[in-house]
């Protein structure tokens, strides 16, 4: 996409933003016709707000399992938040890494990827269908993701268990909501600046105000960082800017406006697409061991490695509540991406007596363009003793990618010695095997009606109805010219229910037990092995559990149990790995346990526990059922701490840490190989004093070599190695 294209559609979706915001904005203004506007002062102590800074661990609300601003102790699901203190004190530069402490949450499997976050939910990858910004979907298909800097977020949260009631299609096992810093009505200035023992250094920087006599508040934050990393041969250069304003001419009325633009210019590193043998076990040829792979080794070709991301998005929020109390929100976003890649990885052993590896030679083009809108309507009605909370609106998403992936043939790119790697050899050139130009819509209806009643009773009640449309033009490639076959074009209509059922009672001593049942439906893109379009996956699940809100200290507590299966699965078949058929299921059944605390405002404590029984129940190949899928580890714990010294000349210092234990997963779906389980250690080290304040993170404190996931037993992944992060910060 050239940058002119680029800039006239984003420009494009600013304009169709905007053009859906005068009629309810006109509607605010004429209410207030002749009145003098008064500056308008926002109070409410941090952790009480949906979508503000969390009071040190323990968020009060939030708007992910409701679609409204609810207590989450009253979401019959389990939800975790992540706040802007909690990513702070963990030293996390990325989404994966700050939800490495997450029940139910399975981070970085692929280890340190720089280009994407990668998360498994309650067993089930949620990367593609199942992120959301600030409520409105992340979508990726192939590699026409988005990519979003933490540094740019207020909070992380994430639902575990269906959200289609919600969200329309969507990861089964949960989904996690990027919320945005957004204009706080007060005077920030902010800036930090960091760098790791491999060389990368960043600044980063958070500025805001107010204006117009307290009626409009700005904010504007961006990050730049740049050099080494931890893999050889790969550095780089990314930043991004994010400034966003917000008019707010009376208590009633609130329009905020959210834009981003991105670059990544960097190239791969290594780590990844590994064999078993070589990094879970030693590689021994002929009688000699070779040990294992060097985890920062990087088998690419760094002549022509190249990762460049060029991303922009503009969009609104906007809130009116009527004199009877009755809101109206309606929340747009327009985003577009180019994302070029040449990348040459390995691809198993040349043979079982080599210390060679093969190599593939890729590289794709793709523009990514998503529109997304959703419009509500809240309010309270009351019916003899029951108060009935309802919402109702109708979302409306856009997907659509242009992409062409290419490689050289089969077999054509030279291999590369695992153990004494040599670069340069001449390469073979890419053919495309993929030219498509692919839409995915869908519009839904949805209400909810959460009902009150009996001092403590609690039911929430959800519907919604999908509509999806998939269109994809396929422009012939290499091969279709090659061997004269022709070009399909295909387009499929697809709709279905969702809906939730929740009970809760919530007592005086502040346990809320509660249960709830849920359906998802969520379209998937791609063909069977007849060549057919994908029907979309559905499923349901069953969940119990307590929250726990102590009236002595604050804190959040919960237990959940669970029992969810997902239907459609698509699966290989024994004749060839590339073609797929749908008779697939998975059930994945298990507990999480999570705890935050502040004790003080000095002492902070997280700890979590997960544990899973990951079944595949239905597959075309016979010998898989009953067996666990391969990637996620079915046991997790994880347990943080930080505390700030107070008195004399220690006065500002801090110290935390945490310990993170991955259970042993496996690596295939026959379930021969397993990948051993690992406890890893990390360490913050802090001071702080007035408006000043340095930290330092070290990430896996005893530099274990342990691999992360396999996902089959030619593609392991090694876990991210000991790393210093120093950071220094400060406010005026």
């Amino acid at each position: 996409m050239s940058r002119f294209y680029r800039m006239k559609a984003l420009l494009a979706g600013g304009v169709a933003a905007v053009a859906m915001i005068p009629p309810m904005a006109a509607f605010a203004q004429s209410a207030q016709t002749g009145t003098q506007l008064a500056p308008v002062v926002v109070e409410g102590e941090a952790g009480d707000s949906a979508t503000g800074p969390v009071k040190g661990v323990v968020a009060r609300k939030t708007t992910t399992g409701s679609k409204s601003a609810t207590d989450i102790k009253d979401i019959p699901q389990s939800v975790s938040v992540v706040g802007r203190q909690e990513i702070d004190d963990q030293g996390a530069q990325k989404v994966d890494e700050a939800l490495r402490y997450t029940a139910g949450v399975f981070a970085q499997p692929f280890g340190p990827d720089s280009d994407t976050n990668w998360l498994f939910i309650r067993g089930f990858q949620a990367t593609a269908t199942g992120t959301y910004m600030d409520g409105l979907q992340l979508f990726s298909y192939g590699f026409g993701g988005f990519y979003v800097d933490s540094f740019g977020l207020e909070r992380i949260e994430v639902l575990k268990g269906p959200a289609s009631v919600l969200y329309g299609g969507s990861n089964p096992g949960g989904m996690v909501n990027y919320v945005s810093k957004r204009p706080e009505f007060e005077r920030k200035r902010y800036v930090e600046t960091g760098v790791n023992d491999a060389g990368n250094v960043y600044l980063g920087f958070d500025i805001g105000d107010v204006a117009n006599n307290g009626a409009v508040s700005y904010r504007i934050n961006g990050k730049v960082a740049g050099g080494d990393t931890y893999s050889d041969l790969q550095n780089g250069w990314r930043g991004f800017i994010s400034p966003s304003i917000t008019w707010k001419p009376d208590e009633a009325t609130t329009l905020t406006i959210l834009a981003n633009y991105s670059h990544i210019d960097e190239n791969h590193g290594g780590g990844s697409f590994l064999p078993y043998a070589g990094t879970v076990t030693d590689r021994i040829v002929d009688g000699v061991n070779y040990g294992r792979i060097d985890p920062d080794a990087n088998f690419t070709e760094p002549s022509v490695d190249l990762y460049k991301r060029e991303q922009g998005s503009i969009g609104y929020e906007f809130e009116h509540t009527f004199d009877n109390d009755w809101t109206v929100r309606s929340n747009t976003r327009f985003t577009a991406a180019n994302i070029q890649e040449v990348s040459v990885y390995p691809n198993g052993w040349v043979s079982p007596t080599s210390t060679q590896l093969n190599r593939i030679n890729f590289g794709h083009d793709t523009d990514a363009t998503t529109f997304l809108s959703d419009l509500q309507i809240e309010g309270k009605v009351q019916t003899g003793a029951v108060e009935h909370t309802l919402l109702a609106g109708i979302d409306y998403k856009y997907y659509n990618i242009d992409q062409v992936q290419s490689s050289a043939l089969f077999g054509t790119t030279p291999p590369i010695d695992a153990f004494n790697p040599v670069y340069g050899s001449p390469l073979t050139p890419r053919v495309s095997y993929l030219s498509q130009n692919l839409t995915q819509q869908q519009l839904g209806v949805y209400a909810q009606d959460q009902l009150r009643f009996g001092d403590g009773w609690l039911v929430t009640l959800n519907g919604r109805y999908d509509r999806g449309w998939l269109s994809a033009d396929n422009r012939p490639n290499y091969y279709s010219e090659l061997f004269n076959t022709p070009v399909i074009d295909q387009s499929q209509t697809v709709g279905d229910f969702s809906g939730r059922a929740g009970l809760a009672y919530e007592l005086a001593n502040g346990v809320t037990p509660y249960a709830s049942v849920a359906t998802f439906f969520n379209p998937i893109i791609g063909t069977d092995a007849s060549g057919n379009l994908f029907s979309p996956e559905t499923g349901q699940q069953y969940e119990i559990g307590v929250k726990y809100v102590p009236t002595f200290v604050d804190g959040l507590f919960t237990v959940s149990l669970f029992d969810l299966t997902r239907q459609n699965v698509a699966t290989a078949t024994a004749a060839n790995p590339f073609a797929q058929v749908q008779t697939g299921e998975v059930r994945s059944r298990g507990v999480e346990l999570e705890g935050k605390v502040n004790i003080t405002d000095d002492l902070r404590i997280t700890g979590a526990f997960t544990a899973y029984d990951l079944k595949i129940t239905k597959d075309k190949e016979p010998t898989y059922v009953g067996k666990t899928p391969f990637i996620a580890p079915e046991v997790m714990a994880s347990a943080s701490v930080d505390y700030t010294f107070r008195g004399d000349w220690y006065d500002g210092i801090s110290i935390g840490g945490g310990l993170r234990y991955l259970g042993s997963s496996w690596a295939d779906n026959d379930n021969t190989h397993k990948v051993p389980a690992v406890t890893l250690a990390d360490l913050k080290l802090g001071y702080g004093k007035e408006n000043w304040g340095v930290d330092l993170n070290v990430t896996n404190l005893f530099d274990k070599t342990y691999v992360a996931s396999c996902q089959t037993t030619l593609t392991c992944s090694y876990g991210e190695g000991r790393s210093f992060k120093l950071k220094v910060h400060t406010t005026w």
